[in-house]
């Protein structure tokens, strides 16, 4: 590993100061790896950013892991984001000797630049002529027996963003039910949740459940995907109660107050901190017939129809990288600019349903149709009783009042599974 590298990894860890992380509680079936890292080169650069106060991502911990993985048959999840500095995770992986034999893809492909919900086809990634077994092929959400007869442990090493409808954990979780039907070992290299600093929305109905709801977990849930796999594993929640040999490979000076700040896109429309921070709140647009700014540059930060009235602020959206067909595509839209909002307010005021009711009210008191003839709007929200709330006209904070103490109850439950300080 060269000094250039050593440099830039450790100038990217630096993303901000925090304590040490919580010694964490988990089930039997759960192993998670302590700090001991080794005087190697690669280890010294992750000894002087734990000693610095920064951040570190589970992937940078090579030498926690490979020995874990060495003789192995690796199958890797991942995507863009999988990268430690300039380096991605798999390459890592192979420098160390690990065995990688199956890459797989989520939502938006291994390279991250298919559209949301576009199925993406399985191939080769050129690089390392390694195959590629895409999860997102509309095909089947599991891999198939072949697949899975060829490897002996899965690693999952991609950021998520934190919210029940974000499709990264369902693949996580898809993946750990493949592991308990075929006896394979399961493994998380754990990164920071930016949206992990609370906890709100409504639990998910069950009867609900689909590829935006996998789990009975608000919202947003405020865990890391190493904790949230600790708690499906440890909770009964994957394939028949059955618990999968799991590993966790836990950030150092993370907590769950941290800010940390993604260096990469987790998926093409979520472009910066703000539409990330605002997501919790705006994907509920998908389930209607506003624009939430797919096609023009604020995804996630505009939102707007050409029948609403009564606006200055306007958008129409365009075909383009990551939006090919975009809702209400090549119209003029009328609606709300929320691009240059404060991050810290946003992030207080948690899921805002204000936007949504807005645009229903506007929309509906012209007779216009608000919502989608599907049921998309229940599934994004997780139960059907938000929708039914805001035709009788009830308050965003009225609306918000009703899950509280639902809240409170998992965040409670969650608590034994948690590897980082609240």
């Amino acid at each position: 590993m060269t000094k250039t590298y050593l440099l830039m990894l450790v100038m990217w860890l630096s993303l901000t100061s925090m304590t040490t992380l919580n010694a964490c509680s988990t089930h039997r079936a759960n192993k998670t790896i302590a700090t001991d890292v080794a005087h190697t080169d690669a280890g010294q650069a992750v000894t002087n950013a734990v000693t610095n106060g920064e951040v570190v991502l589970g992937a940078a911990r090579t030498d926690q892991y490979v020995p874990l993985l060495k003789g192995k048959r690796v199958a890797l999840l991942s995507n863009q984001t999988g990268m430690v500095g300039d380096k991605h995770t798999l390459d890592l992986m192979l420098e160390n000797g690990v065995n990688v034999v199956t890459i797989f893809s989520p939502e938006h492909g291994f390279r991250g630049n298919a559209d949301a919900g576009e199925h993406v086809s399985s191939s080769v990634d050129e690089k390392t002529g390694i195959p590629i077994a895409s999860l997102y092929d509309g095909k089947s959400p599991m891999p198939s027996q072949q697949v899975m007869d060829g490897i002996d442990v899965i690693v999952t090493d991609i950021q998520d963003v934190g919210l029940r409808f974000y499709t990264y954990y369902v693949t996580m979780i898809n993946l750990m039910d493949a592991a308990v039907t075929y006896g394979k070992q399961f493994m998380v290299l754990d990164r920071p949740n930016p949206n992990g600093m609370y906890v709100d929305g409504p639990i998910l109905d069950m009867t609900l459940k689909s590829g935006v709801g996998r789990l009975p977990i608000p919202t947003v849930h405020g865990m890391t995907l190493g904790e949230l796999a600790q708690m499906a594993n440890g909770e009964g929640w994957l394939k028949d109660g059955k618990k999968v040999d799991l590993t966790v490979i836990p950030c150092q000076n993370y907590t769950h107050q941290t800010r940390y700040k993604l260096p990469i896109a987790p998926s093409p429309n979520l472009p910066n901190m703000l539409s990330i921070y605002l997501y919790p709140s705006m994907c509920y647009f998908e389930g209607t017939t506003v624009s939430l700014g797919r096609g023009t540059d604020w995804p996630f930060q505009v939102y707007g129809h050409p029948d609403m009235t009564g606006y200055s602020f306007e958008f129409t959206p365009k075909s383009r990288f990551g939006a090919k067909t975009p809702p209400q595509m090549d119209k003029l839209c009328h609606g709300v600019d929320l691009h240059n909002l404060n991050a810290e307010d946003v992030i207080a005021k948690g899921i805002n349903l204000e936007y949504i009711i807005d645009a229903y009210r506007n929309l509906t008191k012209n007779g216009k149709q608000f919502y989608l003839k599907s049921n998309f709007f229940d599934l994004l929200m997780g139960t059907t009783q938000v929708r039914q709330m805001i035709a009788d006209g009830k308050s965003a904070e009225e609306i918000k009042a009703t899950w509280q103490a639902d809240v409170e109850l998992f965040k409670a439950q969650r608590r034994p599974y948690l590897l980082y300080a609240e």
